[in-house]
């Protein structure tokens, strides 16, 4: 049940992942850095939202763990941007 959307998160993952590493070598402003993941967050909160309101059921169902995974993609891109500083 899981595998499906979790397989199609993987190649926008990876690309999105990519992006982010790659601006954050260019050492661009920190607004450009978090482009990529603030754009995954907004897809994943636009497919949870088809998903539950207009799809509903197990499609709908398949839509949600789709929206999750994109979520915690859109987690690590920020992780990446925003590496936090050791004392």
């Amino acid at each position: 049940m899981l595998q499906g959307p979790f397989l199609v998160t993987i190649v926008p993952g990876v690309i999105v992942l990519l992006i982010t590493w790659w601006l954050r070598k260019k050492d661009l402003p920190i607004f450009v850095r978090n482009v990529p993941g603030i754009l995954t967050l907004l897809v994943a909160i636009t497919l949870f939202y088809i998903g539950f309101a207009r799809i509903r059921g197990f499609e709908g169902g398949a839509y949600g763990i789709l929206a999750f995974f994109l979520l915690l993609v859109s987690i690590v891109s920020f992780v990446i941007v925003n590496p936090q500083k050791h004392k």
